[in-house]
């Protein structure tokens, strides 16, 4: 990640945080390869100046499947947790998915370890049970959404996860920004400081999730006021810098400039998740009713 220039933002950023959504909702054009009826929306938009990706998933759609796409052939089935890194084409490669992101922070150096508790397919690839640090995002049953801040509200209940990954910091909760990066254990400056950044979230309907994929450098602030502005109640940071990367539908977006160790890979009707995904997902949908 790499720090901003300080001249000239004062008046942008106070712009850029008190305008109106809809505003921002016009600055938004459509690519030409996205259509009203897909699961998977990708747009490109420009908000004073800060260009970014935005991608709509509908967590309705009965095809709609999130997992963790982990480096050096660990398969989704395999549970074998993250092995070192790996470049993002071959990863994009593998999974014949219809949407690839970056996903969690790692260590840049050997072994090139995933930082935060990692879970896909109902199945925990990563666990440290004292882990408190951070915020989640976690996906249960019948593909509902959440987000936990470790040090605020405790740990997640893990077993209740589909999916999830810890990153951080936390954006947004109950439709309000909520920027504490230091209570939540973060010193980094590549986090507090300004960078190209990924962040997650949901409007409280919790039937979306929503990617936002800046194309230059912000603030966590401007990150927070953004996701609000496009309808977001719940949100939060993932990695950025130069794991930014973003697969589409047949199309590389964006290229990260570094090799990776975990995606998020994310399937739909015309790029339909693994059998043993989707058997694993009807046997934890009947695990989750029948335990309520």
């Amino acid at each position: 990640m790499k720090k901003h220039s300080h001249d000239r933002r004062k008046i942008a950023r106070r712009s850029f945080l008190f305008m109106a959504g809809g505003a921002l909702a016009q600055g938004f054009n459509i690519m030409p390869s996205a259509r009203a009826a897909q699961v998977i929306r990708v747009k490109r938009g420009a908000f004073y100046g800060i260009p970014f990706y935005k991608t709509t998933i509908d967590l309705n759609d009965p095809h709609t499947f999130l997992a963790i796409g982990l480096a050096n052939n660990s398969t989704l089935g395999n549970h074998q947790g993250p092995k070192g890194h790996e470049s993002f084409e071959n990863m994009v490669k593998r999974y014949h998915a219809a949407l690839v992101v970056n996903g969690a922070f790692f260590g840049t150096s050997e072994p090139f370890p995933v930082l935060g508790n990692l879970i896909s397919g109902g199945v925990l690839l990563q666990y440290n049970p004292r882990q408190n640090w951070g915020t989640t995002i976690g996906i249960k049953a019948n593909n509902r959404p959440e987000i936990i801040t470790a040090r605020a509200e405790g740990n997640p209940s893990w077993e209740q996860y589909w999916f999830s990954l810890t990153a951080g910091p936390r954006l947004l909760k109950n439709g309000k920004v909520w920027l504490a990066p230091r209570s939540e254990g973060f010193t980094d400056p590549r986090v507090m400081g300004t960078a190209r950044r990924l962040a997650i979230g949901f409007p409280s309907s919790g039937n979306s999730l929503i990617l936002v994929t800046f194309l230059k450098n912000v603030t966590l602030a401007q990150e927070a006021h953004l996701m609000r502005a496009i309808g977001c109640s719940e949100a939060m940071n993932l990695d950025g810098g130069s794991s930014i990367s973003l697969y589409n539908q047949g199309k590389m977006l964006l290229k990260p400039g570094r090799q990776l160790t975990n995606t998020i890979v994310i399937y739909d009707a015309e790029h339909p998740a693994p059998v043993f995904l989707q058997n694993a997902w009807a046997q934890f949908n009947q695990r989750s009713s029948s335990s309520t």
